[in-house]
């Protein structure tokens, strides 16, 4: 996060020479009179609709240029937490509320309201700049916190003291804040729909499949292949899925070994048990067939014949 330089963030790289290069350009060409939009005569009366379409392609003046840039620097960690490809597909999916609800706003709503006062709107692409700093807001967090007062907390006074509370963050918001006022009160309603619109992307609130925030451009607009410029979540994401499926692989694979091995050990106790049924059941038959042949031995010599009998009582008899 805090590496300098445009360190893994190509595409805020290629949009802040975008804005120095265009700007540049129409100095030199002298053209600034086509991009920044009156709503008369340029809507009303000359019908110059196409410029609605190109009035966010640069800025008309150093200070806005200067400001622009510093402002998208600072919010190039956005691009290292999404990833090139998210933001790229932020751009995309949010030009079309960008470049035309302003114009539109301004023409249909504000001028009336205002008894044709407020009939300018300057050009430079600051919607889509503060549309940006709202996912910032929302997503980078705040490092560190610090206080300014007007008085020592060594040495404290009576008289009421002013105590500003200030962050890492602060700086640049103090630099949109300038950009959105440098033509103030016209540069501030292209600033607050900016913010207003990053927000309703993020909330999922714009109508259309194009403009949520799962909508990625296609692989082959972004360069192919994998997205070489993945953040740290995008790579711990498919890191998890990875081990996700190692681990359901590697439980498959355990469960089918354990009932193999279960039914290995459930065929060893069967034949176990099918050999001591037979040895039981040989067993069993020794013992009768023994069993068998003594008795009949024991009734061989208890029988004696009839004369020996009758003689053998005889005998007891006298």
């Amino acid at each position: 996060m805090l590496t300098s330089g445009f360190t893994n963030a190509p595409v805020t790289k290629y949009a802040l020479l975008f804005i120095v290069a265009s700007s540049i350009a129409v100095s030199i060409s002298d053209t600034k009179y086509l991009f920044y939009i009156q709503v008369v005569p340029h809507l009303w009366h000359y019908w110059q609709w196409w410029r609605v379409l190109i009035w966010q392609l640069c800025y008309t003046n150093s200070t806005e240029v200067l400001q622009a840039c510093m402002v998208l620097y600072n919010l190039r960690v956005v691009e290292r937490l999404w990833g090139s490809r998210k933001l790229a597909s932020f751009f995309l999916s949010t030009l079309p509320y960008t470049t035309l609800l302003p114009p539109f706003l301004l023409s249909l709503l504000l001028r009336p309201l205002s008894l044709n006062t407020i009939n300018y709107l300057p050009a430079g692409p600051t919607p889509m700049l503060f549309a940006l700093l709202a996912q910032y807001h929302a997503t980078i967090p705040t490092t560190y916190k610090y206080h300014i007062s007007t008085s020592s907390s060594a040495s404290p006074s009576p008289s009421p003291t002013l105590t500003l509370r200030l962050s890492d963050k602060s700086t640049i918001y103090f630099l949109a804040l300038q950009l959105s006022l440098s033509q103030f009160p016209h540069s501030f309603l292209p600033a607050a729909l900016g913010w207003l619109i990053g927000y309703a992307w993020r909330a999922e609130l714009l109508p259309g499949r194009f403009s949520s925030p799962h909508w990625r451009i296609p692989r082959w607009m972004y360069g192919g292949g994998s997205d070489t410029h993945g953040t740290a979540s995008d790579r711990l994401r498919r890191h998890r899925r990875r081990r996700q499926q190692q681990q359901r692989t590697s439980s498959a694979d355990q469960e089918e070994l354990q009932d193999s091995e279960a039914e290995a050990e459930a065929e060893r106790y069967e034949g176990l048990r099918r050999r001591l049924e037979g040895e039981s059941r040989a067993a069993a038959a020794a013992v009768g067939s023994r069993a068998e042949g003594g008795g009949s031995g024991g009734d061989g010599q208890g029988r004696r014949p009839l004369a020996g009998q009758i003689l053998d009582r005889f005998r007891g008899a006298f």
